[in-house]
């Protein structure tokens, strides 16, 4: 592809990845601004060109760890089904073959297209988790071994469509509230169910 290429450095990296996250900020993590700007000289930021133009880009994690995680990916909507996406893809491989990493993982919403994307990179499906309160999505969790395991784990990923119905329920209430991730989101939307639970009328 003498059209495309995936460099690390480049004048408007941040400003292109804030813009096209915010584009596509129902698909993806969000990360404030900060955060790119802090990793612009980590090596982590991959941004793709296509006929000298930013067309998409990956931030991935450190590779010098035995598992590398890919924290986002995203192409412009014109760019897509082109190979694009998999060449940014490859060139995050080869990052993390030079830190000898073990393997790739990431997490994708089980209701995009994405995720047929990652199938056909070689990756697997291992896990199935509950996401976030207000988009009320299940993450299918994607691994990819870049050396061989005696431990290969695959699910079958979730295609369950997003359901904002359990959010909207609680948004006026004044109960959801706060910023949760991991133990603590899912110990706050216990809470939340313990609520919704009380609140429903005998029958």
């Amino acid at each position: 592809m003498d059209d495309f290429e995936v460099i690390q450095t480049h004048p408007l990296m941040v400003e292109y990845i804030d813009s096209l996250q915010t584009k596509n900020s129902e698909a993806l993590a969000f990360y404030p601004k900060q955060v790119f700007e802090r990793e612009l000289d980590t090596g982590h930021l991959f941004l793709g060109l296509l006929n000298g133009e930013p067309c998409g880009y990956l931030y991935v994690g450190s590779n010098g760890k035995r598992d590398v995680r890919c924290h986002q990916v995203c192409i412009e909507y014109d760019a897509r089904r082109r190979l694009y996406g998999a060449v940014m893809v490859v060139a995050m491989e080869d990052y993390a073959e030079e830190g000898n990493a073990l393997s790739i993982t990431l997490r994708c919403g089980s209701d995009l297209e994405a995720n047929d994307f990652w199938r056909s990179m070689g990756y697997s499906c291992i896990a199935t988790k509950q996401g976030g309160v207000r988009r009320g999505r299940t993450i299918n969790v994607w691994r990819k071994q870049l050396q061989e395991s005696l431990f290969a784990t695959e699910v079958e990923p979730s295609s369950d469509p997003t359901s904002q119905s359990f959010y909207k329920t609680h948004k006026t209430t004044g109960v959801l509230t706060g910023f949760h991730r991991g133990r603590s989101l899912s110990q706050y939307r216990a809470t939340l169910l313990a609520g919704s639970e009380e609140c429903e009328p005998d029958v």
